[in-house]
């Protein structure tokens, strides 16, 4: 295995394990369940925000580099009804964690707020769950009432 390769790897491995440190010292917080600490919810029903379809690009870092995901958001009456992943893969790896992200997605957020959407690991996914959060706080920004 040549230098630069060896290097890519260990970096690789240790942001990964970064990452998994990182995740786990969130007292209390599951996959796909917001903060309790957190300022509560705006009410459903017609919160804070429009009512409509966004869509937003949002930004992470894999292994392999920087890799971008695409969110569309359905929300009505305050609520999220739908969410349509977009994949933007860089190699087959992020293909696979990207694929198994969108298949996941739906069931941790659908009829929530999007002030509750905050979600740290979808379907085996961990990565691709801040660019996905970074998409969705642009999306609230755009949907603000």
């Amino acid at each position: 295995m040549n230098t630069s390769l060896r290097k890519s790897v260990v970096v690789g491995i240790a942001g990964l394990s970064l990452a998994g440190s990182a995740a786990g010292c969130a007292p209390g917080q599951a996959s796909g369940t917001p903060d309790s600490s957190a300022a509560p919810p705006a009410a459903t029903g017609g919160g804070s925000y429009k009512d409509g379809t966004y869509s937003a690009d949002g930004n992470y870092v894999s292994p392999n580099g920087n890799e971008t995901v695409g969110v569309t958001l359905t929300v009505a009456n305050g609520a999220v009804s739908d969410v349509q992943i977009t994949q933007h893969p860089s190699n087959p790896n992020t293909r696979k964690f990207q694929g198994e992200f969108a298949g996941g997605i739906k069931s941790q957020i659908a009829g929530k707020s999007l002030d509750e959407i905050k979600v740290s690991k979808v379907a085996g996914s961990s990565l691709t769950s801040g660019g996905f959060n970074q998409a969705v706080e642009k999306i609230k920004s755009e949907a603000q009432a």
